[in-house]
């Protein structure tokens, strides 16, 4: 169990160190970048045929919304990494993370929603105060808590450790089919269906939570240009078709993070009681990348 955690470890940190160092982080941001900016193009020309009173327009915004916000998403740094690293550590449906995945994009458009809605009518701050208040207090504090979670991952993944070893030195000395000894009655390792049910939804509700604190900025620029031209509705609508875009690619990384755990699990010869012996060592090595990752993003933006 100790070699699994310490493979675990060092393979999340290997793998997060081979992406940054041998640059594939910088060309995925790349292009991540370069699709915003031709949707930014669409955006500005689908407003200004809005502002001359154009209603077909109203498509071409929206489904440059839904590009901005897929590119915006396939960046580095986005919610994915929360949910890729939680449907990978824990064992969650691949519906269940599906929905958590668009929840946590909606509610990120609603954060800026009420941002704008907040500094615009109630507090009469410029786009550029909110865009400063975005980038400044909410994103490192986005990154912060997706880094606590990280930390609690690992902080669960050893608890469990702990738990497993110390059930070990229970041990009677004898094997039973079942999984309680016949002599004291008490169960001796993790229960399968506990690691089963395991994520629940108040776990669940933090993940969306943590993704939420932080507004995409192209969403404030787009709700801030609606709110000055009389047509807020229609950034509203802009908003949601970005939480979309981002949502088409949060969800294929749950699905994909789900699939690889599953794959993993699969590969086990010796069933249920593997799979909880595993898990420990899954939550502590996802952890540990999942802080180090966010915390050094965190710590960027300060």
């Amino acid at each position: 169990m100790r070699a699994l955690i310490v493979i675990a470890v060092v393979a999340a940190l290997a793998l997060g160190t081979l992406f940054w160092v041998s640059g594939a982080d910088r060309l995925v941001l790349a292009w991540a970048m370069e699709g915003q900016r031709t949707a930014q193009t669409g955006m500005a020309g689908a407003l200004r045929a809005l502002r001359a009173g154009d209603p077909a327009a109203v498509i071409p915004l929206l489904a440059v919304c839904f590009a901005y916000g897929f590119f915006h998403a396939a960046g580095p740094g986005h919610g994915k990494l929360l949910i890729g690293g939680y449907g990978a550590a824990r064992t969650v449906g691949a519906m269940r993370l599906s929905v958590v995945a668009l929840a946590s994009s909606l509610a990120q458009g609603v954060t800026a929603i009420a941002l704008v809605a907040a500094g615009f009518w109630l507090l009469g701050w410029s786009r550029e105060r909110m865009t400063d208040t975005a980038e400044r207090l909410l994103q490192p504090a986005g990154f912060a808590a997706i880094a606590l979670i990280g930390l609690w991952l690992v902080w669960r993944g050893a608890r469990a450790f702990l738990a497993e070893r110390a059930a070990a030195r229970h041990e009677h000395g004898h094997h039973h089919h079942d999984r309680s000894c016949s002599g004291c009655g008490h169960a001796h390792a993790p229960d399968p269906a506990a690691v089963a049910g395991a994520a629940g939804w108040r776990e669940l509700s933090a993940l969306v939570a943590a993704v939420a604190v932080r507004p995409c900025t192209g969403a404030l620029f787009l709700l801030v240009l609606t709110a000055q031209m009389g047509v807020f509705v229609w950034g509203v609508a802009g908003t949601i078709a970005m939480a979309l875009g981002t949502a088409a690619v949060t969800i294929a990384v749950a699905l994909a993070a789900v699939g690889l755990r599953r794959g993993v699990v699969a590969g086990l010869s010796d069933g249920a009681e593997r799979i909880a012996r595993l898990q420990p060592a899954l939550e502590i090595g996802v952890g540990v990348a999942v802080a180090w990752i966010a915390g050094g993003l965190a710590l960027a933006t300060l």
